[in-house]
């Protein structure tokens, strides 16, 4: 099970009504948060999450509406005690950037792990998460990620019998532990049916729509797209600034036939963008207007 929340879905400034980008998961006890723009702490006391299990921190890009927030939320886990270490995983110059807004937050008790993404695409492993970054195509070096949860397949107790594995060892074979026990070595794959339909979330902001959108997105139980303008006026400056507008997200995602596409990252001037939804949904009918605080839970399906 995969609790998403939509923090912030503004871009370029915060407003009194919607916070700047952030999204958050949580996952098996870890919580994951992509981008971290200003008044993303105030985010998360507002939806009664915590701070603390906040093991790994993915950046788009270093614009400041998308990392402006990080200084102060290091402060805060730092005062809460935290010895735990804090990865870090984001474009070129990753160490560089945040070790230069660190000069206000200089001493901290846990250690940071950078993890600078390196190429056009990119696989990470943590902490129960496939971490799967894409470039995109922004005015500066930016990725999108994709968030992958395996599910393994069911266990079956007759091959597990018929093995003669001890019933000790078959919760420890389902969690994918090998296990060696008097000359006998027993693999997850000797007691496991084929690998199950996982959870799949992908995001991505600050981009025109790219062939690269729509391949990572492709299935997702949730797609999270950037929607800089819902007006089709300004389909000029979305070009220019290397933006998106509605009509252009949900494109991407008829290419890829996600579950559902939750549309963020909003112009200051977008003030009520349910009215733009009718066309959006012409396009791709699974489309809805993201908002701070928007929350879903994501469970494995049966197939």
């Amino acid at each position: 099970m995969l609790d998403v929340c939509l923090l912030g879905c503004g871009g370029m400034m915060p407003l009194p009504y919607r916070f700047l980008t952030s999204l958050m998961t949580r996952f098996n006890g870890s919580n994951l948060l992509i981008d971290c723009g200003e008044g993303t702490q105030i985010a998360i006391k507002q939806k009664g999450w915590s701070f603390k299990p906040i093991d790994t921190i993915c950046f788009t890009h270093y614009h400041g509406d998308h990392i402006s927030g990080l200084p102060g939320l290091l402060l805060t886990m730092g005062n809460a005690e935290r010895t735990e270490p804090l990865t870090l995983i984001g474009p070129k110059g990753l160490e560089r950037v945040v070790n230069a807004l660190r000069v206000i937050a200089p001493e901290l008790p846990f250690p940071l792990v950078f993890k600078e993404i390196q190429g056009p695409e990119q696989v990470f492993e943590q902490k129960g998460y496939r971490i799967r970054a894409f470039r995109v195509n922004h005015n500066v070096t930016c990725y999108g990620y994709t968030l992958e949860i395996d599910r393994a397949g069911r266990f079956d107790v007759e091959r597990a019998r018929s093995a003669q594995i001890p019933m000790q060892y078959w919760s420890r074979l389902q969690k994918g532990e090998i296990i060696e026990c008097g000359g006998n070595v027993y693999r997850p794959e000797d007691v496991l049916g084929p690998a199950r339909r996982g959870i799949k979330v992908t995001y991505c902001t600050d981009t025109r729509p790219v062939e690269a959108i729509a391949k990572a997105a492709e299935g997702a139980d949730l797609f999270i797209c950037e929607g800089m303008y819902g007006e089709p006026e300004k389909a000029a400056k979305a070009v220019e600034y290397r933006h998106m507008t509605f009509e252009e997200a949900a494109k991407l995602a008829r290419r890829a036939k996600p579950a559902q596409m939750w549309l963020t990252h909003y112009s200051p001037s977008l003030v009520r963008p349910e009215e733009y939804m009718d066309a959006v949904r012409k396009i791709y009918p699974e489309s809805y207007p993201g908002k701070d605080g928007k929350t879903i839970v994501l469970d494995f399906k049966e197939e």
